[in-house]
């Protein structure tokens, strides 16, 4: 499904740009605005993965909202003037539709960014799989192979570091700093909720005001890192 916007201020437009949304399955409206800025906002707030937007409006065009996204939505242009459109490939915009648009080609345009979409959710998938899921690390005389998904947390001791398993009721101490132990896990499957502690998202059972529990272990949240810790809780909340 795709999250999208329709943006013109010509009420006409915006009532046709919605009736054609409706007909496409795999299209959801989450907003209509008839001001670009109120729009920009819109789009940097919510998750919005196509933007359909008119050029010509007061107080923002539609090429200067595109240049002015952070997020890189997908856009595509639904104008009455045709003199902009290499501006607006040089801009990457999926499609450029000039008024007034027959229902065939805006499906065209909307069917060219569902497999955009497809394409680049199939490579982020890709990417994924191909990163390791296990790394070395040196103790007991040995390189001792780690996966990521045995990993309840990390307990750092001074220069030394505790693994603490789901496999193994004796975690494997290493002569490592928690700095270089970190960069060794991924930010997306690990969290440090204190100078000490590195927890595996994944194991966390339950979050107290000032403690993260793993299954019945108790740790604390320091106060340098409660920010991080209701970040992770709010994206687990979307």
């Amino acid at each position: 499904m795709l999250r999208c916007i329709a943006i013109d201020d010509e009420d006409l437009a915006l009532e046709l740009l919605e009736d054609y949304i409706s007909k496409v399955p795999y299209l959801q409206l989450v907003a209509t605005s008839d001001d670009p800025l109120e729009a920009l906002t819109i789009i940097q707030e919510q998750a919005i993965d196509l933007v359909f937007l008119d050029i010509q409006m007061p107080g923002l065009n539609g090429l200067q909202l595109i240049q002015s996204l952070s997020n890189n939505p997908m856009c595509i242009l639904v104008t009455a003037y045709s003199q902009y459109a290499l501006d607006g490939f040089n801009l990457n915009v999926v499609d450029y539709l000039v008024k007034p648009v027959p229902f065939d080609r805006f499906l065209k345009a909307c069917n060219k960014a569902n497999e955009l979409h497809q394409l680049k959710n199939k490579s982020s998938e890709m990417a994924k799989e191909s990163e390791p899921n296990y790394f070395f690390i040196n103790a007991d005389y040995s390189h001792i192979k780690v996966s990521y998904a045995d990993i309840l947390w990390v307990e750092g001791l001074k220069d030394y570091i505790k693994i603490h398993l789901t496999n193994n009721s004796k975690p494997i101490v290493a002569r490592i700093s928690m700095k270089s132990l970190e960069e060794l896990l991924p930010s997306s499957k690990f969290l440090r909720i204190q100078k000490s502690y590195i927890v595996s998202k994944t194991q966390i059972t339950a979050v107290k005001k000032n403690s993260v529990f793993i299954g019945s272990t108790e740790l604390s949240i320091g106060e340098n890192y409660k920010d991080s810790v209701i970040a992770f809780l709010g994206k687990k909340a979307e």
